[in-house]
């Protein structure tokens, strides 16, 4: 009899569980899709931000900021790469560009990309050897190429040096990947950088082929930043198919050209996020990088 009542009452505190989960997971969708969302339309291009300040999503505070691309306009996508590291806000300005986002890892004291980047055919980065020397690490399993400026996200092989044998001109090598055909990816649960929350950006694309930037502040009490599963589930219920993961933490920053109309969302120097390399939840706290992802005029 005591047997029977224990097992009656696991199962209900099992199921208790489970649905207080999916009520979770429910809850926090609804919080992304019906967010306060302020909507700037620039010329084409759409930027999203929103603040929580409530804790709302996933049981804290964050800031997240969208550029979405329509697939038919007047723009589109380049990788840019600089010798020494530069401000994402000055690499888009040498570049002409109307935004920019910082792109994949990078030697802080080398300057140079660690993971592969070509750039019009010429390859300037390579991966850097897991530890047999011969594969990659977990974060250059996922890649994205421009074909005439729209992005293509697809996974990598496990040689290290796969991606020297594609056509493409213009191809990125990050991870780890999120979302691949409507699928959210796998993650490993033994590194820090995926389990714990962090600053991210990321890219992705829609079903219509719309193409979006994302970042997610961090490190901050005004934003807490996000997981890699959080992160994954934050772009699907945000239309994304496919997406794949850029460098993080201090070097996350979103940056749009200057425009004489007032963007709410945006710093007299060009950045919509708060980078958080100065500790403080401002726009000042930018982290030179070695590359970056660009919105151009066709």
């Amino acid at each position: 009899m005591r047997y029977t009542a224990f097992v009656l009452f696991l199962a209900v505190t099992l199921a208790a569980c489970g649905q207080q989960q999916t009520n979770g997971a429910f809850n926090d969708s609804l919080a992304v899709v019906h967010a306060p969302w302020t909507i700037d339309t620039i010329d084409g291009l759409v930027l999203k931000t929103v603040q929580f300040s409530a804790q709302e999503l996933f049981g804290a505070n964050q800031y997240m900021a969208v550029l979405e691309v329509p697939r038919k306009s007047q723009y589109m996508l380049a990788f840019t790469h600089e010798q020494r590291r530069t401000l994402t806000s000055i690499q888009g300005k040498r570049h002409h560009a109307v935004a920019a986002i910082n792109g994949s890892f990078f030697d802080m004291e080398r300057h140079n990309p660690i993971c592969y980047l070509r750039i019009g055919g010429r390859d300037v980065g390579e991966n850097t050897p897991g530890t047999d020397k011969i594969h990659r690490k977990y974060y250059q399993y996922g890649s994205m190429s421009l074909r005439k400026g729209r992005p293509y996200i697809f996974r990598t092989d496990s040689a290290r040096c796969w991606e020297t044998s594609l056509p493409d001109s213009n191809i990125m090598t990050a991870g780890p990947l999120l979302i691949l055909d409507n699928e959210i990816q796998p993650q490993r649960n033994d590194r820090t950088f995926i389990t714990q929350r962090h600053n991210r950006t990321a890219i992705g694309v829609k079903a219509d082929g719309t193409v979006m930037l994302f970042v997610v502040d961090g490190r901050m009490k005004e934003s807490a930043g996000m997981t890699m599963t959080e992160l994954s589930k934050t772009l699907q219920w945000l239309g994304c198919k496919d997406a794949l993961n850029l460098d993080g933490g201090g070097s996350t920053t979103m940056w749009l050209k200057p425009l004489s109309k007032r963007i709410k969302a945006q710093a007299p120097n060009g950045l919509v996020n708060h980078p958080s390399d100065n500790g403080k939840y401002d726009h000042q706290g930018e982290r030179a990088v070695s590359n970056c992802v660009i919105v151009v005029h066709k």
